[in-house]
């Protein structure tokens, strides 16, 4: 009788998939994040969670996961592996010219040199972004990375769950829609400047957005019939009205890779 109950306790084990645990990571951003700032000064001294989270992703089997646990489970290891990457380094006091003093750009190699170890691959971050999160096939993914920078996409006060995955991202890209460095309808110049996030993704958002567009853009390019068409159901009724003349530009705007740090502000 043993035998039979331990192998079937071995058994529900090997067929039931374990969910990503975020416990500790969930109560971190909890803390720490604020509207998608970081206190990084009180994360770096206070370190041991995010530590222990990144940690446990090195070894995780997510091979029978669903298809929203794994893409939560990417999401939460790219925006943790950020933070680490800052904390590691902090406080970020960089010398080129070609980004702001303070940004995880500063750091060599930080997207695109540096290793990581998730789920037994090693991987960059621009790798997990570019590799594993475009499988996905969903571009408002690439709106949930917090980047490190201010222009970046908002990083949550909670982790990703694949239960809850499908209202995150509905929240990730509304909150988009509404920050002027993502989307800008300008009348004054009668153009729109958008976030280069959508041009970085510029497969992703033309294959999910572009023929959902108004018809009245079907000339233009397919990445800016993709914007119009995600954009335009959040816009305001005056915004709305000024593309309708269809007569505007389109511009990708400068990403701000000023390091989103709330130190020194708010007592911490």
């Amino acid at each position: 009788m043993r035998t039979a109950i331990t192998a079937a306790i071995v058994a529900f084990c090997v067929a039931a998939p374990i969910a990503q645990d975020t416990k500790g990571y969930d109560e971190l951003l909890d803390t720490y994040v604020r509207d998608g700032e970081v206190y990084y000064r009180a994360l770096k001294s206070d370190r041991g969670k995010l530590d222990a989270f990144i940690n446990q992703l090195g070894g995780a089997n997510i091979d029978r996961l669903s298809r929203d646990e794994k893409v939560a489970f990417w999401i939460n290891a790219y925006n943790a592996l950020v933070l680490r990457t800052i904390v590691d380094h902090y406080p970020i006091t960089g010398k080129s010219a070609q980004y702001p003093q303070k940004s995880i750009r500063q750091i060599p190699g930080a997207f695109e040199r540096n290793p990581h170890r998730v789920a037994g691959r090693t991987v960059t971050l621009d790798q997990i972004e570019q590799t594993i999160l475009s499988e996905f096939a969903d571009p408002r993914i690439f709106l949930a990375l917090g980047r490190g920078a201010e222009d970046g996409g908002r990083l949550r006060s909670e982790a990703y769950g694949g239960a809850r995955l499908e209202n995150q991202l509905t929240e990730a890209a509304a909150e988009c829609i509404t920050r002027q460095h993502c989307i800008q309808v300008d009348r004054s110049n009668n153009k729109v400047v958008i976030s280069p996030i959508f041009s970085w993704r510029e497969k992703e958002f033309s294959t999910a957005y572009a023929d959902k567009a108004p018809k009245e853009f079907a000339a233009r390019s397919p990445i800016e019939r993709a914007v119009l068409a995600f954009v335009q159901p959040k816009l305001l009724t005056t915004e709305k009205d000024q593309l309708e003349k269809n007569t505007f530009t389109v511009e990708f705007g400068q990403f701000d890779w000023k390091l989103n740090d709330l130190t020194g502000r708010g007592g911490r």
